[in-house]
């Protein structure tokens, strides 16, 4: 009994002792609260969609003989619709007109004073003459091929801001890959001949083009899109349908979205944002019994046509 009564008084001490004044109390624990998430500034950052090629040099012709400007402008148009209605309100849909070489140097100098954050070229591909075939198309003879489909995405090494244009087009190409879209390789292939290109990002189909005018001469990371190939019969349809248009404007705006959150952090991370590009200074065709990297899907640029 006596040793209970001991207990007892020494708990109701320590009890007291804790609500007593001038008795020291523990320090309470300072848990520190989570930083808050970078965000990306949408309504600051400018995109500027770059319309390839005018209405009086349209570029390729599809196989079904439209225009490659036209194809140019209704996706650039959705992908300007596409990115405001994501919050990027600055961005700006770059058309220019007159012949093909003097528009070159217009819209590089346009876009040079819009104090762009990034510059998207848009574009859709053709083949060499070598592998072109004839059909005839509501009465019309037309060319075509449909040895060759799937997208490509070029940088210049002479940008001036040519690490963060590699870094945006490595973000797109994956962005492009996760919605099941295929990027040709056949660039590397010795039969390109001076077409051939450097594949700087095996896994996104960023291909390094140094003398595209539009990349080289701008001041802001540039990119060009080669959406697909026109002169494939069957992917002539679907890059004109409302439903490839909005699949590839989904990966544009997810694709804008990483690379503007990316310029919130220090310059030594966009790359790493980029998924770490892998660069390839010289992809030679594989040898005998070598596995191929991706599928064969080639098609040449319509700019370098």
């Amino acid at each position: 009994m006596t040793c209970s009564r001991h207990i007892l008084a020494v708990s109701l001490a320590a009890a007291f002792a804790l609500v007593s004044p001038g008795v020291a109390r523990p320090e309470p624990l300072e848990v520190p609260l989570p930083k808050p998430a970078p965000t990306c500034d949408r309504k600051d950052f400018r995109v500027v969609l770059d319309v390839g090629h005018t209405a009086d040099s349209p570029g390729a012709m599809s196989a079904r003989g439209t225009g490659e400007y036209n194809y140019n402008l209704r996706l650039a148009k959705r992908l300007e619709e596409m990115l405001i209605s994501a919050g990027f309100d600055k961005t700006v849909l770059l058309v220019t007109g007159g012949p093909g070489k003097k528009s070159m140097y217009v819209r590089v100098a346009r876009a040079n004073k819009l104090s762009a954050d990034l510059l998207l070229s848009i574009h859709h591909d053709s083949v060499p003459k070598k592998f072109k075939q004839e059909w005839e198309f509501n009465g019309k003879q037309e060319v075509y091929s449909d040895r060759f489909k799937g997208h490509s995405i070029f940088v210049s090494d002479r940008n001036m801001k040519r690490k963060e244009s590699l870094a945006f087009a490595s973000i797109l190409g994956n962005q492009l890959a996760l919605r099941g879209l295929q990027y040709t390789p056949h660039y590397t292939e010795s039969f390109m001949g001076k077409y051939r290109r450097t594949l700087l990002d095996v896994e996104a189909g960023v291909y390094r083009y140094d003398t595209l005018f539009v990349l080289k001469k701008t001041r802001m990371p540039a990119v060009l899109l080669e959406a697909g190939s026109i002169v494939n019969r069957d992917e002539e349809l679907e890059l004109g349908s409302p439903a490839r248009q909005v699949l590839i404007g989904a990966a544009v705006v997810d694709a804008v979205e990483s690379f503007c959150l990316a310029q919130t952090k220090s310059a030594p991370q966009i790359l790493q944002s980029a998924r770490r590009a892998r660069r390839v200074r010289h992809r030679r065709a594989p040898k005998k019994n070598e596995v191929a990297a991706p599928a064969v899907t080639w098609r040449p640029s319509s700019s370098a046509y």
